[in-house]
């Protein structure tokens, strides 16, 4: 049985949620990934006013779409960032108040804490997100790190998420974190300290999405493979990485998204550098039957034809396993 195939709805939070599921339904899609931004999902609202979860069940219902997760990965990258000035632009002033660092934090974290309950609520299992990081700065070490800058850090996390974690495994529910640059965790090595730094906590997982790997050179596919238990929610997303040399490497040397001159840029589904093939055998290898969540992102594609043509090239490519053997025939005749 196919997985089903999902679209994020994060890049499309300018819409109406009536809206975007009108149209995720036209191109093809068999459910939505639901964001905690815009109009799509509040998680105020979601405990506090009746009705409200139902309203977004109804939308969902009229357009024949599912729902398996949603997302808050604004909030959770103020848990345990170092905070500035930008997290104005992506936080609501509810949360963000005078933007002096501890009580941003506070109120972000219980914000998460919420998320949870309010997905318990809504009826699903996994909120994917993201995690902020107090290290992020540090990733590249000059002046020299101390040498115990990274304990610290993850410490830190840990300080911060456990007791939102604690939460997630109260309700029922899974924190999926999207492995990602400015998180605690970007990549094969960083996930495993992430993880070993909240003790393996069962509510403590990743969102996969290859496309923050490919360009930094990770092994996207030996990811699947060693967080095989930990893998609670699939992106489908692409990047391309120039086999050429380029004017700004893979730092992106302060150029925004789209210029010809960056090494890497994300491109619609099946257009990049990435090997769905692989991920998807992959992901048949270790058992994940959950969706495969389209996160559409071309800065030089109309949005609408890449999504659609996202969703297609994701049905065309999945396939369930086979249950014998392909040469079973050949010792059946012996």
């Amino acid at each position: 049985m196919p997985r089903p195939v999902t679209l994020f709805s994060g890049q499309w939070a300018d819409l109406t949620f009536d809206t975007f599921c009108e149209k995720a339904e036209s191109f093809g899609y068999d459910g939505v990934e639901i964001a905690c931004w815009g109009d799509h999902f509040e998680v105020d609202k979601a405990l506090e006013q009746d009705g409200y979860i139902q309203s977004r069940w109804d939308i969902l219902t009229k357009h024949g779409l599912q729902c398996f997760a949603i997302s808050n990965h604004l909030v959770g990258q103020a848990v345990a960032d170092r905070i500035d000035e930008r997290h104005a632009s992506v936080l609501p002033p509810r949360l963000y108040g005078d933007g002096k660092e501890d009580g941003v934090r506070a109120r972000a974290a219980e914000e998460m804490k919420n998320t949870a309950r309010a997905a318990a609520r809504f009826g699903v299992k996994v909120v994917p997100g993201f995690t902020g990081s107090p290290i992020w700065h540090m990733v590249y070490s000059f002046p020299p790190n101390p040498a115990d800058y990274l304990q610290k850090g993850l410490a830190l996390f840990a300080e911060m998420w456990t007791p939102i974690l604690d939460v997630f495994q109260e309700v029922g529910v899974k924190f999926a974190l999207e492995v990602h640059p400015t998180e605690i965790a970007f990549d094969v090595a960083s996930a495993e300290n992430a993880l070993n730094a909240v003790k393996r906590h069962p509510a403590f997982g990743f969102n996969y999405d290859p496309s923050h790997f490919v360009y930094q050179n990770v092994d996207y596919v030996g990811f699947i493979r060693k967080f095989a238990d930990r893998i609670f929610h699939v992106h489908m997303k692409d990047a391309y990485r120039a086999l050429y040399p380029t004017e700004a490497g893979v730092f992106g040397g302060h150029l925004d998204f789209g210029d010809h001159r960056r090494a890497w840029d994300f491109r619609s589904v099946g257009r990049g550098s990435v090997n769905f093939e692989e991920i998807i055998r992959a992901l048949n290898d270790i058992g994940y039957w959950g969706p495969l969540s389209v996160e559409w992102e071309d800065g030089k594609m109309d949005r609408e034809h890449g999504a659609a043509e996202s969703c297609a090239f994701v049905k065309r490519l999945d396939f369930a396993p086979s249950a014998v053997a392909f040469d079973a025939a050949f010792a059946a005749e012996q």
